[in-house]
């Protein structure tokens, strides 16, 4: 599913126009990210958290010039699902669609 697939839902669903829900939906990610990028992790009960890991500073190879390269500590954003939302997901899922187990 892709953004525009999933505003045509919830407008769907809702009754709202599909630009009320487009603003909604941008705004929401907006506000993620400007969260996340102010080190403020985001806690959605029942859907899951938006939250900060450290990544520690490592030793890497650049591949064409064979040398080792010395990658820094760096932060990443990452997503935890909660509990009921993954009890829901394995419940609910048998199996994946053809086209997606090839993308995998």
């Amino acid at each position: 599913m892709r953004k525009a697939d999933l505003v045509t839902a919830i407008s769907e669903k809702t009754g709202v126009p599909k630009v009320d829900v487009l603003v909604a939906l941008e705004t929401f990610f907006k506000e993620v990210k400007s969260s996340l990028s102010e080190g403020e992790n985001v806690y959605i009960r029942g859907f899951g958290s938006f939250v900060i890991k450290k990544r520690a500073k490592k030793i890497g190879r650049h591949i064409k010039k064979n040398v080792a390269i010395e990658i820094p500590e760096h932060y990443i954003p990452a997503f935890k699902p909660a509990k009921i939302f993954i009890e829901h997901v394995k419940k609910n899922v048998t199996s994946l669609p053809e086209e997606e187990k090839l993308e995998s």
